[in-house]
């Protein structure tokens, strides 16, 4: 599987411009660490930071768990050949499975892991970090990964079997965290940073081994005998959008494994993240951060996973047989988008007024939906229906997070500025949001025809 998944994606992209991926991501994760350093932030913040992040990241990776019943129906194409193979060799879907999160783990590891622990690097120069911590940093980040990515499969896996046991197990573990969060922290990787003693590595162990062993065994694949057939009377309602494509597109969704809670799920992952640092930015600083603005702007770009949600089983040429173009798909694309984004994202505003003023996250609900639809046309324009090649194409990437942060930085400075200039921040947030989406309807009017041409060049 590693040797597959690393001729995927050279053939894809060409050899050098895929191994240069993990040189522009330790270029990144040197530059953002050595800024905040610079900016006086301690340094075990940025560390619990990258953590954080980390373990948030293996959470979406583990997303397969929600996507993985489809793959095994090869609903994704060749690329999950090997996935779907269970069917026609003498292995389990379930052994199959964890081999391909194992796998994944490894993967992620190499190409993303291990670069961002280089970006510590120059922290070692200036005597800050010690070098026998980068070893032992390495071991705890790749752990916290796996724990995320398991944690996530698990949580799939008995959602497979039984809802309610999902919702209570997701309840009792936040209740945990809330109510005791040193003990939640203590059987994590991080504690194995933060304090290396064999009672830290045997009960961080412990944990991780529970999670990637429970999620593939609990994970309960369907059969042909159970696969969902298509709701006519579902897609006429559906229908009742106006467009076909925005029809077809939902029912895919809500038909495939996770339905329309992976949505859900995707975004409250950003949530969580955006909940996270506002809490340390506050903590540590004496900033007074608007929480809008910046639950507004993350969730925002954090829609790219709906994106990938929405397009996550088309083939590009299979619309050139379809007496339209391709600028009509799009359209019903970015109706599905809104459609599946606006609800989950606006929903999560309204938890955030558990904890923040709601007046105050008023603004969120004006930047987060023009951000969205910024993010939908950066994203289908520079990716078209295969946003997932993104990932590794390291000119690509680099543009599109170029694309992102020429929004997201802005708006997260005025988020921090807001409490030294309220209506000045406030200003600024809408003002750039709005400019930002004329500039995603731009793009997505380009991209139907920029696409269309390059299908037929091909």
């Amino acid at each position: 599987m590693l040797v597959e998944e690393y001729r995927l994606h050279t053939e894809l992209f060409g050899r050098s411009r895929f191994l240069l991926f993990p040189l522009f991501v330790t270029a990144i994760a040197a530059g953002g660490i050595w800024l905040l350093d610079l900016t006086g932030s301690p340094l075990a913040t940025i560390v619990a930071g990258v953590f954080g992040l980390v373990f948030f990241f293996g959470l979406q990776v583990g997303t397969l768990g929600l996507i993985g019943r489809d793959a095994m129906r090869d609903v994704l194409g060749d690329v999950t050949l090997l996935v779907f193979s269970a069917r026609t060799l003498p292995v389990s879907r379930r052994y199959l499975l964890g081999v391909f999160i194992l796998k994944d783990i490894l993967y992620y590891a190499v190409f993303f892991l291990t670069p961002i622990v280089v970006g510590f690097l120059p922290l070692v120069i200036g005597g800050e970090f010690a070098v026998s911590q980068i070893a032992l940093l390495w071991l705890a980040i790749a752990a916290t990964f796996a724990l995320g990515t398991g944690a996530s499969l698990t949580a799939a896996g008995i959602g497979t079997r039984n809802r309610l046991a999902l919702l209570a197990a997701v309840t009792a573990i936040v209740a945990g965290i809330v109510l005791e969060p040193e003990l939640a922290i203590a059987v994590t990787p991080y504690a194995l940073y933060a304090d290396p003693t064999a009672q830290t590595a045997v009960l961080s162990a412990a944990v991780l081994v529970s999670v990637l062993v429970a999620g593939p065994f609990l994970f309960e694949p369907t059969t042909n005998s159970s696969l969902r057939r298509a709701d006519a009377d579902r897609y006429r309602q559906l229908r009742r959008l106006g467009d076909s494509y925005a029809a077809r597109t939902l029912l895919e969704v809500s038909r495939s494994s996770g339905s329309i809670w992976k949505v859900a799920f995707s975004l409250g992952v950003l949530f969580a993240v955006g909940a996270l640092l506002l809490d340390r930015v506050t903590a540590a600083t004496a900033l007074d951060p608007s929480a809008g603005i910046a639950f507004g702007t993350l969730l925002g770009l954090g829609t790219f996973t709906t994106y990938n949600w929405v397009t996550q089983v088309d083939s590009p040429r299979e619309y050139l047989r379809f007496p339209a173009e391709l600028e009509a798909v799009y359209r019903g694309k970015l109706r599905a988008f809104l459609v599946l984004a606006m609800p989950v994202g606006t929903g999560y505003l309204g938890v955030a007024a558990l904890w923040y003023p709601a007046g105050e996250l008023l603004i969120g609900l004006l930047v987060f939906p023009l951000v969205s639809l910024y993010v939908f046309g950066l994203t289908a324009y520079l990716t078209g229906l295969s946003p997932n090649e993104l990932l590794f194409d390291t000119p690509r990437f680099a543009v599109y997070g170029a694309g992102l942060a020429t929004l997201g930085v802005p708006l997260l400075v005025a988020a921090l500025a807001y409490g030294t200039a309220p209506q000045q921040s406030t200003g600024i947030a809408v003002g750039l949001s709005a400019v930002a989406a004329a500039v995603g309807v731009v793009l997505v009017s380009r991209t139907g025809s920029r696409w269309q041409t390059r299908l037929r060049d091909d």
